[in-house]
């Protein structure tokens, strides 16, 4: 079981005074420990980064940029048919303009977690992830890659060792492969089942799948999305039925720190 776990969100998907997020931004942020930015290609914009940089300073929440596809009209959830090298270019200037956010308000950088289509496809993808880590192992050699344990980016960020951070999803469904797949859902999930979704991941490293099996899961941080109806409540329930059973949350770096950076068991 793990002890240490962090607990992630998705902000800053907005732009000006329109804003995705099913609850307060502020209010999110007291619940969570590692925050991933939009950073403008999806989402996002120079006002919303900044904003997020400081929130996160004042909450002591890890800072991670969540670049994506070129996609605004699509929210990033359409592949786009590019070479690993234009892809990655796109998330270098992506992840350069949260950085300096970062920078004002005197937070490091965190994490790197890709967004929506992009990050599935790097997900199956190896050359696109081996392109991408080798890149970070230049430019950002401490920074973490946030991904799934059953993903090419986790292999080849592993085989080349960069940190990595595995994600477990609350309010996803799994495929037998232990892969996450997306459905849109017609109500609100209920959040004291996906906390004690996430608690028995957390006991016994398993998660059930659309067809009913059980499959294992490793994982060092849970993430929930700001979008998906109910968050702030989702977020809560998880966060307490957590720490009601001797789960720690604290940030990703934090966690890498506890529990090693290749830890491989759930």
């Amino acid at each position: 079981m793990p002890r240490v776990i962090d607990l992630n969100c998705d902000l800053g998907e907005g732009f000006g005074h329109w804003s995705i997020a099913e609850a307060p931004e502020e209010s999110l942020m007291e619940i969570i420990s590692s925050a991933n930015v939009a950073t403008g290609f999806h989402a996002g914009d120079p006002m919303q980064m900044n904003r997020i940089a400081r929130m996160c300073r004042e909450h002591s929440v890890g800072l991670g940029a969540h670049p994506g596809y070129r996609d605004l009209i699509g929210f990033g959830r359409r592949r786009i048919d590019a070479s690993p090298e234009e892809l990655v270019n796109d998330i270098l200037y992506q992840v350069g303009a949260l950085r300096e956010f970062g920078r004002l308000h005197g937070v490091p950088l965190q994490h790197i977690k890709p967004h929506g289509a992009l990050y599935m496809e790097a997900a199956r993808n190896e050359n696109l992830s081996l392109h991408l880590v080798e890149t970070l192992r230049r430019t950002s050699p401490e920074v973490a890659i946030f991904c799934m344990d059953v993903s090419e980016t986790c292999a080849v960020a592993r085989r080349l060792d960069q940190p990595v951070v595995r994600e477990f999803y609350a309010d996803r469904d799994y495929d037998d492969s232990g892969s996450i797949v997306f459905t849109r859902r017609a109500a609100p999930p209920s959040p004291e089942k996906l906390a004690e979704k996430c608690l028995r991941a957390c006991l016994e490293g398993r998660v059930e799948t659309v067809t009913g099996r059980d499959v294992a899961v490793g994982f060092d941080s849970i993430c929930f999305h700001s979008d998906t109806p109910g968050a702030l409540a989702i977020g809560c329930a998880i966060r307490k039925r957590l720490l009601d059973n001797g789960v720690t949350i604290a940030p990703a770096a934090m966690v890498i720190a506890k529990n090693g950076p290749d830890r491989r068991e759930p």
